[in-house]
This record gives C-alpha cells, sequence and structure tokens, in this order.
C-alpha cells in the first residue's frame, strides 16, 4: 500500500513539472490605472436666529479654520479632479450673504464663493464647484491651507421667523479622484 501511494505521489509530482504553464506577464502593473473616489464632509455651519439677533453693531460674522487636509503629498501630488458640494438653507427672518474663501499658507486667495440667501421661507440652496479639467484649476484644491467663512445679516437683529426653531445651515463635501498609481 505504501509502494502505490509513493508512486501515485510520484506520478502526480511528474505531472505537476510537465503540465501546460502560461507565461507570466509581470509587466502588466505598468498597464494598472487605480483611480478611486473619495467623498469627505468639509464643512458644517449652523446657526440659529436668537444668536444671530444677539449680534450688534456690525452684523458680520467671521471665522477662519485651518485645513491641510488636501495639501498633504499623498492628496496633493495625486488628486486628479474633484467636485466642491454646498447646501445652504435660511429659515431666518434675514436676508444674509455668506462667503467662503480658500486660502493658501501664505493667505493668498485661491477662491471665493459668495451665496445671497433671501429670508424664510427659501429653498434649499445648493451648489456644486468642479475643479480639474471640468472646471476651476485643480491646483487650487491643492494649495488650500485654511478656509474662511464670513457670514453677514443683511437684515436686522430683533425680527423673528415664523418657522419652528428657525437657523442658517452650511454643509459642504468634497468628491475627488485620485491616482494611487
Amino acid at each position: 500500500m505504501k509502494k502505490i501511494i509513493s508512486y501515485l505521489l510520484t506520478v502526480f509530482a511528474f505531472i505537476l513539472l510537465f503540465s501546460c504553464i502560461e507565461e507570466q506577464d509581470f509587466n502588466q502593473f505598468e498597464d494598472l490605472s487605480i483611480t478611486p473616489t473619495f467623498e469627505a464632509s468639509i464643512l458644517y455651519f449652523e446657526v440659529p436666529e436668537r444668536t444671530i439677533n444677539l449680534v450688534t453693531g456690525l452684523n458680520t460674522y467671521s471665522q477662519n479654520f485651518n485645513f491641510d487636509a488636501f495639501a498633504e503629498d499623498i492628496f496633493s501630488e495625486r488628486v486628479l479632479e474633484g467636485v466642491l458640494s454646498y447646501e445652504i438653507v435660511n429659515t431666518t427672518s434675514k436676508p444674509l450673504q455668506i462667503e467662503i474663501q480658500f486660502l493658501d499658507e501664505a493667505g493668498t486667495v485661491l477662491d471665493t464663493e459668495r451665496f445671497q440667501l433671501d429670508p424664510e421661507p427659501t429653498a434649499v440652496l445648493q451648489r456644486e464647484i468642479a475643479y480639474g479639467p471640468a472646471g476651476r484649476s485643480i491646483d487650487i484644491i491643492k494649495n488650500i491651507s485654511s478656509i474662511t467663512l464670513t457670514a453677514t445679516n443683511l437684515g436686522d437683529n430683533s425680527s423673528t421667523s415664523s418657522q419652528t426653531n428657525p437657523m442658517v445651515s452650511l454643509k459642504s463635501s468634497g468628491k475627488f479622484t485620485v491616482s494611487l498609481k
């Protein structure tokens, strides 16, 4: 019995050695293209109307946010194109202007988006901005180091919306195609 098993193993090994084997093409890696799309939230801002009514004097609020995520080499050297999406809702009784500026490390403004919002009732304002071959320069995205958000109340500080829990909210996200190879 041991001789039969030994004989079968020898025949099996011999067949494996001389069977048809296709030559491997290791140059396929050069033709490979890996370009996933990543999506992430960038800014979320929400202010109730009662807070807007507390502001006296200049009716402008401005905030600078450090934002080096796009400047990281792993992203900035590989990003091909992308879209920034904005969604703004104003359920307050105030007309508002919102401005978003993208700045580089030196504080130079790379790009600006402005939004004019009527008082409630307003529809949801949505905007998409393309960067790359189909839009603005992708270098804007690659060099963002900070974001400045400025909101200006173009109305008064005493009116109150008839909406439940009136507020202004801004959401933004980015969807980018990146070359991994």
